[in-house]
């Protein structure tokens, strides 16, 4: 009953929130992220332990962190907001940078792996991949609710991604490797690292790890790892940036070639997060120091 009650609820607020216009709804969401900042304040704190490692320590981390819960609010607000019939007005107000690195990439016929940290609005750029045709399968974690699940898969493929849950048995790394070896394409969201079984990294000056996904699937398949950033503009609108491939790095052996790699994908996010530091929607714990109490 619980269940339904909250998929019911969830359900009404997308409806009244698709009614109100694009930029009521941005500044709605970017105001009730701001504001949750000064209620949730765990979360705010760990965004100012992750802020800190960004932005260093003579930054004001409590105003960036403010600034992240308003990123976030208008990522969520835009995702409940967003139908297929307005992904046109977001490709009408998005800029997009290095295409050409995915068309040369395609052409090697082994797939692509797109390599995404939690940054602006995520969900537009699938969608756009999908408008340039590299429609993408994209990971997502299990939900006790099926309704809530459900629901949300619906919306992603609306705006043109499939998404394959991470449950226990879903065999989600074969579905991966099948779609690259189809010439396909998978989204990867790659700046954390849920298992905590990942390659040790040196991310933001301190070591933690990170998925081993994107360059082992890499390693195996000949795919190429692209590096994507999605930001917000100002106001309206979204710039995608699609950085140049992460070789495989040359090592004796798999698991060193898979360390390397990860360590290149982590100095890539870095530089991609440095360019929009409150853009960088992650809330939650992300090294070892953010789970031992070190704060």
């Amino acid at each position: 009953m619980r269940e339904r009650l909250v998929y019911l609820v969830a359900r009404g607020v997308t409806t009244l929130v698709g009614l109100l216009p694009g930029v009521v709804i941005r500044r709605l969401g970017s105001w009730l992220g701001r504001a949750a900042s000064y209620v949730a304040t765990d979360k705010r704190r760990m965004t100012e332990r992750h802020m800190r490692r960004v932005l260093g320590p003579s930054a004001d981390v409590t105003a960036a962190a403010r600034e992240v819960f308003a990123s976030y609010g208008r990522y969520w607000a835009e995702v409940l907001w967003i139908r297929p019939h307005r992904l046109e007005g977001w490709f009408a107000d998005m800029q997009v940078e290095g295409l050409d690195n995915i068309y040369a990439a395609r052409e090697l016929g082994n797939g692509i792996i797109f390599a995404l940290p939690h940054l602006g609005n995520w969900e537009a750029a699938g969608a756009r991949a999908d408008r340039e045709g590299f429609r993408c399968l994209a990971v997502a974690e299990a939900l006790g609710n099926r309704r809530l699940v459900d629901w949300f898969l619906a919306i992603r493929n609306g705006m043109g991604v499939d998404v394959v849950i991470a449950e226990h048995g879903s065999k989600v790394t074969r579905e991966l490797i099948a779609r690259l070896r189809e010439n396909g394409n998978i989204a990867l969201m790659s700046d954390r690292d849920l298992g905590g079984r990942g390659p040790v990294v040196r991310f933001f000056g301190e070591e933690t790890t990170l998925p081993a996904g994107p360059m082992a699937l890499a390693e195996r398949t000949g795919s190429p790892v692209i590096p994507m950033a999605p930001y917000f503009l100002p106001g309206k609108g979204h710039r995608m940036v699609l950085h140049r491939p992460i070789p495989v790095p040359d090592a004796p052996s798999r698991e060193e070639r898979v360390a390397l790699g990860t360590q290149a994908l982590a100095d890539k996010l870095e530089e991609m997060i440095r360019e929009a530091p409150t853009q960088w929607n992650l809330l939650v714990p992300n090294w070892p120091s953010d789970r031992v109490g070190d704060r």
